[in-house]
């Protein structure tokens, strides 16, 4: 029986070449608000350039992106995260010199609804603006027990938390997508257990759907609903976390190593 659903993220035959060289080709996927599905395969497979479409960083040569329906194809990156799209990168990518508070903040873009005025002199709109977005970063915070840390500069943070001030930014966001990419990279066995947590979390609260690109398999079969594999560029299985431990392709390709 067929799903009626429109998805959040679709691709359909996906593709991008660099120079004669085809890095993604004929990449298909659909993801359903509230799903969360992982991305695997081995160094180079092409993960992260996939990810790179997705969010306008590569224009695809081939194939489309879809979110919620609507055609991103051509469009910048600004214009995806506008649409709906928030990534989390391999390498963090914080305001390290900012707090953990101001890190959230810079990201509610599309919850500012006072003017230069308002900002200049300091207007009623703007205290009550500035008050309900400092609320919502400190609740976003909270998720990843993080509210007490607001003043902390983000650099002086751990290692871990820094990941996970990263991924409350992106929720600040609104975000319909969100793409992780290798989130528990680097942390220790205790930091990636709560990092589960955090992702299991994050879906139950806000429904969103996520993509996600990961090396730790424990963490990628307690979490995922779906798994796809790939390898040079191209999709060599999809299924439930227990098919794709088993599949003798994906063995021989990735999980074996």
């Amino acid at each position: 029986m067929s799903d009626e659903r429109t998805p959040i993220l679709e691709t359909r035959k996906l593709g991008i070449t660099f120079g004669g060289l085809v890095a993604v080709s004929d990449f298909n996927i659909k993801i359903f608000k509230g799903e969360l599905v992982g991305l695997i395969g081995p160094n180079g497979a092409g993960k992260t350039t996939v990810f790179n479409m997705l969010t306008g960083v590569y224009k695809p040569t081939e194939g489309s992106v879809l979110l919620d329906g609507q055609v991103l194809n051509g469009k910048k990156t600004h214009q995806f995260v506008a649409a709906g799209v928030a990534r989390t990168f391999q390498n963090i990518r914080l305001f390290k010199q900012m707090t953990v508070l101001e890190n959230v903040l810079v990201a509610f873009t599309k919850d500012i609804h006072y003017g230069m005025l308002d900002s200049l002199f300091r207007t009623p709109r703007y205290w009550k603006t500035e008050k309900e977005l400092k609320t919502k970063a400190l609740d976003l915070l909270s998720i990843f027990h993080l509210e007490d840390k607001a003043d902390y500069i983000a650099a002086n943070l751990p290692y871990g938390q820094q990941r996970k001030l990263e991924i409350a930014r992106a929720l600040a966001t609104d975000m319909k997508l969100l793409l992780l990419d290798e989130p528990a990279a680097g942390m220790n066995p205790t930091e990636t257990a709560e990092l589960l947590d955090c992702i299991n979390a994050i879906r139950n609260r806000f429904g969103i759907a996520i993509l996600l690109i990961e090396h730790d398999m424990s963490l990628v079969m307690n979490v995922c609903e779906r798994i796809q594999v790939i390898d040079y560029g191209v999709t060599i299985a999809k299924g439930l976390p227990e098919e794709i431990a088993k599949n003798p392709k994906v063995i021989a390709a990735y999980l074996g190593q």
